[in-house]
C-alpha cells in the first residue's frame, strides 16, 4: 500500500514536471530553509501548519491557546474572590475547548 501511494506520488511530480509547473516557483534556486529543532515534529503536520501561516491561516487551536494564556495572566493579577472565580471559570472553559481543538487536529492528521 505505502509502496502504491509512494508509486503514485512521484508519477504526478513527474507529470507536473514535464508539464512544467514545478518551474518558477517562489524560492526555486534558493537553498532550503533551516529548520533545526523540528526533528522530532510529524513532517506531515509541520507542512501544513506551516502552508496554513504563509497563507495567514491560524488553526483555532493556536488561537484559544492565546487567549488562555491571556486569561491565565489577567488571573495571577486579580485580588476579588468573585473575580477569580469568573476568571476561572474562563479559564476551565478555555482549557476544555484548547484540548477538544487540539484532539480533533490530532485526530484530522492521523
Amino acid at each position: 500500500m505505502i509502496r502504491a501511494f509512494r508509486n503514485l506520488i512521484e508519477r504526478q511530480i513527474q507529470k507536473a514536471s514535464a508539464q512544467g509547473k514545478l518551474s518558477g516557483l517562489e524560492g526555486e534556486g534558493k537553498p532550503l530553509p533551516d529548520r533545526t529543532g523540528q526533528e522530532l515534529v510529524d513532517p506531515g503536520l509541520s507542512a501544513g501548519i506551516r502552508i496554513m501561516a504563509e497563507a495567514g491561516a491560524v488553526p483555532e487551536e493556536f488561537k484559544i491557546k492565546k487567549q488562555l494564556d491571556q486569561a491565565r495572566s489577567d488571573y495571577a493579577s486579580l485580588t476579588d474572590e468573585a473575580e477569580r472565580r469568573a476568571a476561572m471559570t474562563r479559564i476551565a472553559d478555555l482549557e476544555m475547548r484548547h484540548n477538544m481543538a487540539r484532539d480533533a487536529r490530532k485526530s484530522f492528521f492521523r
